[in-house]
């Protein structure tokens, strides 16, 4: 009897430690998940002027990347009739991305993906759009040269791409926004 209250206490301690540990390893996980960037919505008028400056027209595939509450590829979607995809790593602005394109009435154009951008696919799009910051632009503009087809629109909220010069770059109600063109590979 004594050696079964000492198995058990064993196993209960054992379970209480793989808790622990459990709790303590689940925690990088948790914080590689948090988003590298405040979530402050794109006003309207930049979101018109980012899909003017693109030129974005029927057959398009825009894909937002941080895309918050959805209003970019939802305005494409609803002005243009584009397909349309967003990826954020927050579930929060995913859900509620979800609830604006279906109070738009536009889910048939358009999906949002709670995704890390620097592990996504975005390899279909012909127009990018971003609202992040220089230093993850910058970093995000390996994969964008790599994976995006030559011609491919890029248009930025406010941040540029390190040294990658903007093609054309506009301030709208106190915002700059900056275009860039992926270029045919060498």
């Amino acid at each position: 009897m004594k050696f079964m209250v000492l198995a058990v206490a064993g196993a209960a301690a054992l379970a209480s430690a793989a808790a622990i540990h459990s709790q303590n390893t689940a925690e990088p996980q948790l914080e590689a998940a948090r988003p590298d960037v405040i979530y402050v919505p794109t006003p309207q008028p930049v979101v018109d002027a980012m899909l003017k400056m693109a030129k974005v027209k029927k057959g398009d595939v825009l894909y937002d990347l941080g895309s918050g509450d959805g209003r970019i590829p939802i305005t494409a979607a609803k002005q243009f009739g584009v397909r349309g995809t967003g990826i954020d790593i927050d579930p929060e602005r995913i859900k509620e991305a979800n609830a604006n394109a279906k109070a738009a009435g536009v889910t048939n154009l358009v999906t949002f993906r709670q995704a890390d951008l620097f592990k996504s696919d975005f390899s279909e799009a012909t127009v990018v759009t971003l609202y992040l910051l220089d230093s993850l632009n910058e970093k995000l503009r390996p994969k964008l040269l790599a994976e995006l087809k030559p011609g491919t629109r890029i248009v930025s909220h406010a941040f540029r791409m390190g040294d990658w010069e903007p093609e054309a770059e506009q301030e709208i109600d106190g915002s700059r926004i900056y275009f860039w063109t992926v270029p045919a590979r060498k």
